[in-house]
């Protein structure tokens, strides 16, 4: 049965968001008693850098890009980490009509050892928030470009974003945002259309394959993400109801179709706007972990959920944090049961700092780790995990005196309480 909607608004969903977070509490001395035990690593971006997106290849390869001013306009780059520093930076585009947006950015993913494919946002004629997905391949790991293409033809002044990009064979799978049905007008006490979840595969050759819905109903503008676990793609996203609950959702890819989406767990979070938290989620074969903010019954939380059978189930969520947050939580899986968690804390209305924390197989959690320093990291924004070996390696925005500033540091697994 086709769900029920309100319609959009980007207007109430930020003024949701702020008074989400402002109403949690806790001690935020907790977080800045811990020492940094991290190492930071110099991003070779310009100053005006921001939106940093980390992506590990089936070779370890960890990619970092970001966007950078560049002329009249915006430019995509990346960089390799390289015996624990970051490469000289490469470009995959430029161009003077991007949609830049802190919420919603580009990323360049390792795909294969020679295949990287990488996406940005492209506004369209209407402005405000319609906007297209462009995607672009590299078949030389990056070192050249194929001509870009769209996704999605549908052709709507509407918008399109919110990327995940993953491995499918031999080539390319992905999953978006996609306004496309909130363009209709629907008839007076019909159901209203709302923003869905769509996904395509596309070969070596960025010829395309199997775009189709994988959820007719899903929030507005709530970041997506994918794991690969050993039975195939996992994607998380927020979902919504006829109600106004947005709980976070798994949907399974396998034998080249989707499986219909379930509730990781059911938080009963309702709330009338998207509140711009997406979730995050790992794998290692078949363990899946996913973490993930939510504010229901006005008490905000950073979750976390696992699953021994590559997302078929999932435990009882655990409460990572219930401190001053922000949400915007990230994820990576330790390797030996522990999984590590990030968000940002809370310093104040208009402050955050990047946190981190260790939390064991059975769900005890170790104390708050803070990587970002003094920083003024700004709470729109959106730090980045990825798990390398032996380390772990973060990244995020700063805000400075001549502009952001992409940050990011190393910190050692085994020096993780």
């Amino acid at each position: 049965m086709r769900r029920m909607t309100l319609p959009h608004s980007r207007s109430l969903a930020l003024l949701l968001l702020v008074a989400s977070v402002s109403q949690s509490g806790c001690d935020p001395a907790q977080v800045g008693a811990i020492a940094r035990s991290d190492i930071p690593m110099e991003v070779p971006a310009a100053v005006g850098s921001q939106s940093p997106n980390l992506a590990v290849g089936p070779d370890g390869t960890l990619v970092l890009s970001w966007i950078e001013p560049e002329a009249s306009g915006h430019a995509l780059r990346y960089s390799i980490l390289e015996d624990a520093n970051w490469s000289e930076p490469g470009s995959v585009a430029r161009g003077d009509n991007w949609f830049v947006n802190w919420a919603d950015f580009p990323s360049v993913v390792p795909v294969s050892d020679s295949l990287w494919a990488a996406h940005w946002l492209v506004r369209q004629p209407a402005g405000g928030y319609a906007y297209d997905v462009v995607l672009s391949i590299s078949p030389d790991g990056g070192m050249t470009w194929e001509d870009a293409v769209k996704p999605h033809d549908d052709g709507t002044p509407t918008e399109h974003g919110f990327v995940s990009l993953f491995r499918y064979d031999s080539g390319l799978g992905l999953v978006w945002l996609d306004g496309r049905n909130m363009a209709r007008q629907s008839p007076p006490g019909g159901p209203l259309s709302g923003m869905t979840l769509r996904s395509a595969t596309y070969s070596e050759e960025l010829q395309i394959a199997n775009e189709k819905t994988v959820d007719e109903l899903v929030c507005d503008c709530c970041q997506t993400d994918v794991a690969l676990t050993a039975r195939g793609a996992i994607a998380v996203y927020r979902d919504r109801t006829v109600n106004e609950t947005r709980d976070i959702y798994a949907a399974q890819f396998a034998n080249g179709a989707w499986h219909p989406g379930y509730p990781v767990a059911a938080d009963g979070w309702k709330i009338g706007g998207c509140p711009v938290n997406g979730p995050a989620v790992d794998a290692d074969g078949d363990e899946v972990a996913v973490a993930w903010f939510t504010a229901a019954d006005d008490e905000p939380k950073v979750r976390l959920a696992r699953s021994a059978d590559s997302g078929d189930t999932f435990s009882a969520p655990v409460d990572v944090t219930d401190s001053d947050i922000f949400g915007r939580a990230g994820v990576a899986m330790l390797g030996d049961g522990d999984v590590a968690v990030s968000w940002l804390c809370k310093e104040n209305r208009n402050r955050a700092r990047v946190c981190l924390r260790r939390v064991s197989a059975n769900g005890n959690a170790g104390p708050v780790q803070m990587l970002s320093g003094d920083e003024d990291v700004p709470p729109l924004s959106l730090p980045q995990l990825a798990r390398v070996g032996s380390a772990l390696v973060a990244a995020w925005t700063v805000r400075g005196h001549n502009g952001s500033q992409i940050r990011s540091s190393r910190l050692a697994i085994d020096s993780l309480p």
